[in-house]
């Protein structure tokens, strides 16, 4: 979900300075070798290329997927749609994980090994189906374009989320979206800021649209402390059942005011204040030249292919996300990792991997909105769109889903947004503040890491001998 409203514009920008990255690498390479070492290097490019256009080409040197003949056209111009778009992320490699997950899973071998097959299956399906929605959201334009990323930008933590919800695995919910918030704000936002600042002295970025952001998710944090203070300070006033409900009831009540907080913020950002979010595209689209420009639009997928596609990857999904969730309940016992560790710290690495990638790229090329956009725009999607969402299918689905989470939860959460929110206040960055944001995920992963299931009774435990004096 790479992530932000407007994500279609945004996206095709990831993927034209992520390319353009290699360009300028392979420039600066080649500075000092001499125009053989360039002629050289282009002749290779161009013998290369025109190998690739022979194998769909004709004796009459026309593509084969524009032959006038059905028979050919049509197998020909599948095959050319499917090369590039399996060849359009390097990390789509791991496709080969796929079937090998889903037989692992249907033949019920061991859990350890269909966990991991599935985890690493969903990586490459999570980076298919972010390009599929980028190539339909480039024909829609950008308002529904804008709409449907943020329906697709985190399908792949949506489903997960809602086949554990359907398990009854509320606690792995709770920890899946919580991890991906914290994954976003200070792993990625981190890198982006270390990588960018080994490069660049100081980075700046448009501080009026972080700050948005941040303020949004300040918002979104109180709607954890609230319901969390309020549990610890009914004490045993009540009797636990009666204040579960009361928790739920307050839960679905703040669930809807953040979905309708989300859809103004969509009003906001598209609509009346559009000119902030669009004041850094503008001079980024003119920048790298005309030829690059024209290739930063997608058009490889039609969109009825890229909708096919979309339902075909997020089945995919599903199914390795039913197998993911139904070993995790094995891998918990046989290697001694918590369902808290397993949420917070792995899950969300599944969904992120490929765009986190591309986000420290553009960082690297000085394009910092760009780089904020994914980190802090995925972050509030999950924040005011997902988990309230959730809240309500439970709801819906009789489940237990509630916006309670546990103590230390809640603390941790609160302190990542308040460090974040300080260090992008003032609109730069530099390599120790990425640092920062790294160095305090590692300690958060290595506190839930030691962090066991249980304790989340002996911290409530705790808060009612509080109440209590």
């Amino acid at each position: 979900m790479t992530e932000h409203p407007a994500a279609s514009k945004m996206r095709s920008n990831l993927r034209r300075h992520a390319s353009a990255g290699k360009i300028h690498q392979v420039r600066s390479n080649v500075t000092n070798g001499g125009e053989s070492l360039v002629d050289s290097l282009h002749h290779h490019v161009d013998e290369h290329t025109a190998l690739l256009h022979r194998a769909f080409q004709n004796s009459d040197g026309k593509p084969l997927y524009e032959d006038e003949r059905p028979w050919v056209r049509w197998p020909m111009n599948f095959a050319y749609t499917a090369w590039q778009t399996l060849t359009s992320n390097p990390v789509n490699i791991l496709l080969v994980f796929v079937p090998l997950g889903i037989i692992a899973g249907a033949i019920h071998w061991n859990p350890s090994v269909v966990f991991c097959l599935n985890f690493l299956a969903i990586i490459p399906l999570a980076s298919l189906l972010s390009f599929a929605t980028e190539e339909l959201s480039v024909k829609l334009g950008q308002t529904l374009g804008g709409l449907l990323n943020a329906t697709f930008g985190n399908a792949v933590e949506l489903i997960v989320s809602i086949v554990a919800l359907k398990n009854g695995e509320i606690r792995i919910v709770q920890a899946s979206m919580l991890g991906s918030i914290l994954s976003n704000i200070l792993l990625v936002l981190g890198c982006c800021f270390l990588a960018g600042g080994i490069k660049h002295k100081e980075q700046r970025f448009n501080s009026t649209v972080a700050s948005t952001m941040s303020s949004l998710m300040a918002v979104s944090t109180a709607s954890l402390i609230i319901p969390a203070t309020l549990y610890a300070a009914m004490g045993h006033s009540k009797p636990t059942d009666l204040k579960k409900d009361n928790i739920l009831i307050l839960s679905h009540g703040t669930a809807v005011i953040l979905l309708i907080l989300y859809a103004l913020y969509l009003f906001f950002q598209l609509k009346t204040h559009a000119n902030l979010f669009d004041e850094e595209s503008e001079p980024e689209a003119g920048e790298d030249g005309g030829a690059e420009g024209g290739e930063s639009e997608g058009h490889i997928l039609s969109p009825w292919a890229a909708g096919v596609a979309l339902v075909i990857i997020t089945v995919m999904v599903a199914v390795c996300a039913e197998y993911l969730v139904d070993s995790i309940d094995s891998i918990v016992e046989s290697a001694h990792i918590s369902r808290t560790f397993i949420g917070l710290i792995l899950l969300p690495i599944v969904g992120n991997a490929a765009e986190h990638v591309t986000a420290v790229v553009v960082a690297t090329k000085n394009k910092m909105d760009l780089a904020i956009g994914v980190a802090i725009g995925s972050s509030m999607q999950i924040a005011l769109l997902v988990t309230p969402f959730l809240v309500i299918l439970g709801w819906i689905m009789h489940e237990p889903m509630s916006l309670q989470f546990e103590i230390f939860e809640t603390v941790v959460f609160f302190l990542a947004v308040l460090v974040t929110n300080y260090l992008i206040s003032d609109g730069k960055s530099n390599y120790l503040e990425g640092a920062m944001l790294i160095g305090m995920y590692i300690i958060i992963a290595l506190a839930f890491y030691v962090y066991p299931d249980d304790a989340a009774g002996n911290a409530n435990s705790l808060w009612d001998m509080i109440s209590q004096h």
